[in-house]
């Protein structure tokens, strides 16, 4: 299976906290996303599914219109949801905060960012998602807190080692959906 994070989002919300805010992609994500469509398209994926936020919804429905099957929103898929974080940019919030935002990686099942969801919360809903994945070429456009969390927990990564799991805007990573060695 692929799983695929979104491109670029709109220069407006660049260096800010968006996670399960709504936005569409910039000129560069628009045009990284033409180009990544066919390459996606041409492992000729049966099932298709998105988080349901636009920045992703974008380029599944772009590849499910090359490959003619449908686009599924599926919001386990969906970015961490950072509450009162969202739309702020990070050096506001670590000028309120300090290093707080350090409490996602040092207290991952108990830190709230803004009042949102925990890090073991994202990778719960994230390995759901996963879990129940049905068979066969799965392509999924996604986030890069749900990818990390998933290959994470796969690789058995303390949460303060998923930050480098994350893969760069438009990064593809495939996965074995084979049980996960521990």
């Amino acid at each position: 299976m692929l799983l695929v994070r979104h491109t670029q989002v709109a220069r407006a919300w660049q260096g800010r906290c968006y996670g399960q805010s709504d936005m569409g992609l910039s000129r560069e994500g628009a045009v990284h996303m033409r180009a990544l469509a066919p390459e996606l398209a041409a492992w000729n994926p049966e099932i298709i599914l998105h988080s349901g936020l636009r920045r992703a919804r974008i380029l599944a429905e772009a590849v499910a219109t090359l490959v003619g099957v449908p686009a599924r929103a599926d919001p386990q898929w969906q970015e961490r949801d950072f509450g009162s974080w969202e739309g702020r940019s990070w050096d506001a919030i670590y000028r309120a905060t300090g290093n707080a935002m350090d409490g996602m990686i040092d207290a991952p099942g108990h830190f709230r960012p803004g009042g949102g969801e925990t890090t073991m919360e994202l990778a719960r809903r994230a390995l759901t998602g996963f879990d129940t994945l049905p068979a066969g070429r799965v392509l999924v456009i996604t986030h890069g807190g749900p990818i990390a969390a998933i290959l994470g927990m796969r690789q058995g990564l303390a949460a303060r080692e998923w930050p480098g799991l994350v893969p760069q805007l438009g990064g593809i990573v495939e996965i074995d959906r084979s049980p996960a060695a521990n």
